[in-house]
Parts: structure tokens; C-alpha cells; sequence
């Protein structure tokens, strides 16, 4: 299978290269035209991460790559991505928010694109044997051209680990934007920043927020007064932040800043892998993390009870779905489905309270709430006859009734 993966790269005339700049991508530019590649294209796909293309694009070259491309499709990744995944409550294992997972869809998108245009033969990625992505991406590179090649080199290349990957960087002159001491496996788009490796492998140990966290201040360092924002949501859709109407990249990127400051969006969690490994991983996702919160303040008040229980059990599903990798798949376009149907009326504004790393409601205001204040009071009221608790109870509880009473025979 090796000796084949090396052919393939040796007849290749032109290969499109999934690229970020990183340890693995740098790397692979100069290791794939080492081994006999024609050209390689390295293409960015920018979701909001990339701070320079310009740079970027003068390392690709200089490591040799035939051409560059940087494709900004932030709006794209908000609007069709990561607001899907928000309106479904998709949290994998309840907490991941699926910063990396939703990403790579359209990255493969962006990346057949560049494939056909530029009429290429392969594409490459330097996603590790060990990980998920490799899964997203060829899954979703499959959905949208069966007929792709698609090479991952970390699954036979001779290259084993981080060490001998940045090795083969100093003996090839290939700079390095970062020390061996600070070389967390680091995912970054608008959405979330994800810190892997080095002493975070061991879950014993505590993470060191003041050398981890990027865009998010440590609670204990955060601002000792509170601050309260509003979200106005339309049909689940975040639209306004303090009655000030945003589009989806611009509303994400304040409420980075702004529930960063206050210490909000820190998960650090041990993950089940598809492969079937544990992986612990340090994510930062401010403005997500909020949106979620607030989202669900308001569909507690603007969702019917059982469309309510139905879409939560659904959420689980979905997050798993994406999380394989299976976001173009019809099992999940059908879900999307259900997830706006379900939050047709989910349409007001909810206030939020940050304070140290935490989050409170602060004021739920919905355009039609099933919420009935003179139903749900504990004063007198004239819409409720609390008699009729008790012919709904003997109803209610009758199999139990029944069920007991056959036991107790025996």
C-alpha cells in the first residue's frame, strides 16, 4: 500500500494542498515535491483565522509551492455552519461545540473547487492516522466527487511524530512561527480556538490558562463588575446585539470580545475520537458559547414541550452526525429541517449577565411566549381548576396503578 501512496505521488502532475501554514502543511509543501509531485497548490481556506494572506502566501511559495490561494468564506462558515449546528443545540457529548467539525465541510468544499479549476490529480491533507478530521474531510470530499484521490502522507510517510516532523523542518530550512515549549496542536476560525498536546495529553494535569488562552481572560482575571448584553434572535438566527442589527461574522467577532473579556467559553474536556481513542482538548469558543446559552433561554419559552424534549434528544444525534463527519449527508439536511420548523416562533430577545466566567438570564423577551404568566402564578388566579388535578392523576398514574397491583399478587 505504501510502495502505491509513493506512486501515485510520483505521477502526480499537480496536487491541491490543504493548507494552513502549520508545522504539518509547511512540511508537507517541500516533503511532496521531494518525492516527485509536478506542482503543489497550496489553498487556505479562511475562516476567519488567517491574520495575513499575504505572508502566508510568501511562505507557500517559498517552500515552493507553484501557486496560492486564499479563499475567505467567514460569512459562508457563520451563516450555512456554524448557525445550522447553534439552531440544533449541537453540543457532542454535551459540551464540544464543534468548532473544528463544522469547519471542515467547507474547507473540502473550497478545496474541490480549487481541484477542478486548477485541474489537479490529487488532494492532500496532513491530518494525523489518529485524528477526526481525516474522516471530515474525506467524507465530505467523497459527497461532493466520489471520483477524487484524496492522500493523507501521515499514514505512510516515515515521519513519526511532532518531533521529527519540526527535525525535517530545521534540516530542510523551513521556518517555524513558533518554540518546540509553546507547540500546542492549535485549530483556529471565527468560531473557536482549539489547544491539543503537550502537557494537556495528561489529563492529571491542570491546564495553564495564562499560557493556553488566546482570545479568552482566566475568570479569576476577569472584570469584578458584571455586564449584561442583549441577543435579538430571529426564528433562531442571532440578528441584533444591543438592538444594533449584525450580520453573522460581524455579530460573532464583538462576542468574542466581549464574553472573552468576561472569562466566558472555556471547555476543557476529554473527547471519545471516532477512531476510538480519548483526546483532551482546551477549547475557547466566547461567542458561542454565549449564542447557545442565550439561544436556549429563549426556546425554553417559544418551543411546545414535546417539539422541545423531541429536538434535544435530535440535538444529541445531530452532534454526533457532524462530529463524524457526516454533515453532507441526508440524514443531516433532513434534521436542518426539523430544527426550522421547530423554531419557527423562536423569534425576541434574551438579556445575559457575564460575570466572571459565568452566565446568568437576565430578561426573556419573546414575540409569542407559550409562557402564560396567569397560568403558571401562584397567586389566585380564574384560568386553572386545580381540581381537575386529580382526575388527570388517577389517569395518568392508572398503568402504574395497574402494574403495582398485578406485582403485589405474586
Amino acid at each position: 500500500m505504501k510502495q502505491n501512496e509513493y506512486q501515485m505521488l510520483k505521477e502526480a502532475k499537480k496536487v491541491i494542498l490543504a493548507y494552513s501554514g502549520g508545522l504539518d502543511t509547511s512540511v508537507l509543501t517541500t516533503w511532496l515535491l521531494e518525492k516527485g509531485v509536478g506542482e503543489v497548490v497550496c489553498v487556505s481556506v479562511d475562516l476567519g483565522q488567517v491574520k495575513d494572506p499575504d505572508k502566508l502566501k510568501e511562505k507557500a511559495l517559498g517552500q515552493g509551492a507553484s501557486k496560492f490561494y486564499n479563499i475567505n468564506v467567514e460569512d459562508e462558515f457563520i451563516e450555512e455552519y456554524a448557525y445550522k449546528s447553534l439552531l440544533a443545540g449541537a453540543k457532542y457529548e454535551n459540551l464540544y461545540l464543534l468548532g473544528t467539525a463544522i469547519a471542515r465541510p467547507l474547507i473540502a468544499k473550497v478545496l474541490v473547487d480549487i481541484y477542478e479549476k486548477e485541474g489537479a490529480d490529487l488532494i492532500v491533507h496532513g491530518c494525523t492516522g489518529k485524528g477526526n478530521d481525516q474522516i471530515r474531510f474525506e467524507l465530505s470530499i467523497a459527497a461532493l466527487d466520489p471520483k477524487i484521490k484524496v492522500l493523507a502522507p501521515w499514514r505512510f510517510w516515515d515521519i513519526k511524530g511532532r518531533s521529527e516532523e519540526e527535525a525535517y523542518a530545521a534540516s530542510h530550512g523551513i521556518k517555524l512561527d513558533f518554540t518546540k515549549e509553546e507547540d500546542y496542536s492549535m485549530d483556529e476560525n471565527i468560531w473557536h480556538l482549539s489547544h491539543e498536546g503537550l502537557d494537556l495529553e495528561n489529563p492529571e494535569n491542570e491546564a495553564d490558562l495564562d499560557k493556553i488562552l488566546h482570545w479568552i481572560t482566566p475568570p479569576e482575571k476577569a472584570p469584578d463588575e458584571a455586564e449584561i448584553v442583549e441577543i435579538g434572535f430571529e426564528k433562531g438566527k442571532p440578528i441584533s446585539l444591543n438592538d444594533k442589527k449584525l450580520k453573522g461574522s460581524d455579530m460573532v467577532k464583538a462576542l468574542n470580545k466581549i464574553a472573552g473579556s468576561q472569562g466566558i467559553g472555556i471547555d476543557d474536556m476529554v473527547e471519545s475520537r471516532v477512531v476510538g481513542m480519548k483526546s483532551r482538548g482546551v477549547y475557547e469558543n466566547p461567542a458561542a458559547s454565549l449564542l447557545y446559552f442565550a439561544l436556549e433561554k429563549l426556546q425554553s419559552v417559544t418551543i411546545h414541550p414535546e417539539a422541545l424534549a423531541y429536538k434535544q434528544k435530535m440535538s444529541l444525534d445531530y452532534a454526533n452526525l457532524v462530529y463524524e463527519g457526516k454533515w453532507m449527508t441526508p440524514l443531516k439536511e433532513a434534521m436542518d429541517l426539523f430544527m426550522e420548523k421547530v423554531n419557527e416562533n423562536t423569534s425576541g430577545s434574551v438579556k445575559v449577565k457575564l460575570y466572571k466566567g459565568n452566565m446568568y438570564p437576565a430578561g426573556i423577551f419573546a414575540d409569542k411566549a407559550l409562557f402564560d404568566e396567569e397560568l403558571a402564578t401562584f397567586e389566585e388566579d380564574d384560568v386553572y381548576s386545580q381540581e381537575d388535578a386529580t382526575g388527570f392523576i388517577n389517569l395518568f398514574g392508572l398503568s402504574t396503578k395497574t402494574y403495582a397491583s398485578v406485582m403485589k399478587e405474586d
